[in-house]
């Protein structure tokens, strides 16, 4: 997904910039390992990933204009088990 290569790329630099400063690639792990598991779902659900892509445009929008978030009734533990990710 275009937006998932975006992030990437966007997180990527971020991250590389922190490296550069600190000299820790603990953190360049911890980016790599977070993308490899957003990999895999694109893989696994693409259509549920571009879903929780819209969702975000949408929360993103409603924010913009200064109107409520909705919330679930779910943690993200919860979320993310029912997609199959454990953390």
């Amino acid at each position: 997904m275009s937006q998932d290569r975006d992030g990437f790329d966007a997180g990527l630099d971020v991250v590389l910039a922190e490296v550069r400063a600190s000299l820790d690639l603990g953190r360049l792990n911890e980016f790599i390992h977070t993308w490899w598991l957003i990999a895999c779902d694109s893989v696994k659900d693409p259509q549920g990933r571009g879903d929780v892509y819209e969702r975000g445009t949408r929360v993103q929008e409603l924010a913009d204009v200064g109107k409520p978030i909705p919330r679930g009734g779910k943690t993200w533990r919860e979320l993310l088990a029912e997609r199959g990710v454990e953390r």
